[in-house]
């Protein structure tokens, strides 16, 4: 097909995002050369730009933040011997919005996946013992990975790390479906999850 190079360029960039087949790339590509606005397309830029300088990695929780510690972490308010142990930022978000959860999170970055050779020094399995050596208050911690395989698989080599240093461990609870993502469920369904959530 005889497209522009530069057009051709956008699409192998915009393939490259989560969810995104070429057909899908092909259509936003010509529609941002074609049918946005230049005052729009400059306000795209921008916030790409500015949201990839600005926000960063709590390096407590390792939440996307502007500011560190972020707002979570820092809010003493929030019940401090209770950690969330949650796949993604948008994880994080999800039970966030259920406002009983008052405890604090921690973002493992994924899961493990040995056929994808995803293994625990992969994601930051890590930095959360080390969090937990650091921090004598912590009597439970909640793992939310998702309900599928991989999640369950990341659950319980958590579970046997955490409970071997005399730490409470539970798991979300009735109310997820087996294979669901966490930051596609509704309030209702994360809430009846924690609060229903099993010791492992």
């Amino acid at each position: 097909m005889n497209r522009p190079k530069t057009i051709e360029k956008m699409i192998e960039v915009i393939k490259k995002l989560p969810g995104i087949g070429p057909k899908m790339a092909e259509r936003l590509s010509y529609y941002i050369v074609s049918k946005m606005l230049q005052d729009d397309v400059n306000k795209l830029l921008n916030s790409i730009k500015e949201a990839k300088l600005a926000v960063k990695n709590c390096t407590v929780c390792y939440n996307l933040t502007e500011y560190n510690p972020c707002v979570i972490c820092s809010d003493s308010t929030r019940i401090r011997n209770v950690i969330c142990v949650v796949e993604s930022p948008q994880d994080l978000i999800a039970v966030s919005k259920v406002k009983e959860y008052k405890g604090l999170y921690f973002v493992l970055g994924g899961v493990l996946s040995p056929l994808d050779a995803i293994g625990p020094s992969d994601i930051r399995i890590d930095n959360f013992v080390k969090r937990l050596k650091n921090d004598n208050n912590i009597s439970e911690v909640i793992i939310a990975t998702d309900a599928d395989s991989k999640g369950e698989m990341t659950a319980i080599y958590l579970a046997n790390i955490v409970k071997k240093m005399g730490i409470k461990v539970t798991r979300l609870g009735c109310g997820l479906p087996v294979g669901g993502d966490i930051e596609y469920a509704d309030e209702r369904t994360i809430y009846n999850a924690i609060t229903a959530r099993k010791e492992m």
